[in-house]
């Protein structure tokens, strides 16, 4: 039922509207790895009116958890955040609950993380007012970064119960089902 979209694989599926997958140079020698993560030539990710940088900050979750087990995370006031993971591995869910948009009703699921090598590694652009949250699907700790184009506001920070907003086809997102499917892929 769920389908997981990675960097490879997103030409190829409906995108909630206004996401971005920004590929992430990876610069890798002997000594290790090297990833610039935002710049501010990156016009897709960023501009001073519409997306500006206004603090950085990551995040370390459990494995197999998600941020926020039953509940989206929503911002009302249009914050986007740019995604990325610096350690383990993720699931992003993205749902469009949004009247204007002409993907309304779609689920996204963005895998992101070091097991797909250098294309796990991007900066994800979640768009203003959908829905969205995260779970760890590695078997390590995930390290998760945020750029988001607003700072943090908790009048801003709203957790939407799953049970009170069901997806396009009647039912409940489920964070357990997300982990299985990944398993699958």
């Amino acid at each position: 039922m769920y389908q997981i979209t990675t960097l490879k694989n997103s030409a190829s599926q409906q995108l909630v509207h206004d996401v971005v997958l920004h590929p992430l140079k990876v610069n890798a020698d002997p000594r290790g790895t090297l990833t610039e993560t935002l710049k501010t030539t990156w016009e897709d990710v960023y501009n001073p009116q519409d997306m500006p940088f206004t603090q950085m900050y990551y995040s370390v979750t459990k494995p197999e958890t998600a941020r926020d087990i039953d509940h989206w995370h929503f911002h009302p006031g249009g914050q986007q955040d740019r995604f990325g993971v610096i350690s383990g591995d993720i699931v992003v869910g993205i749902y469009d609950n949004r009247d204007d948009s002409p993907t309304k009703g779609t689920l996204n699921l963005f895998a992101m993380g070091q097991s797909q090598g250098p294309e796990g590694q991007y900066l994800l652009v979640v768009p203003k007012r959908t829905y969205h949250g995260y779970v760890v699907v590695s078997d390590s700790d995930a390290i998760m970064f945020n750029y988001p184009s607003r700072l943090y506001d908790p009048a801003q920070e709203h957790r939407l119960l799953f049970a009170d907003y069901q997806l396009s086809d009647g039912t409940v997102f489920n964070w357990q089902k997300v982990v299985a499917a990944y398993k699958e892929i």
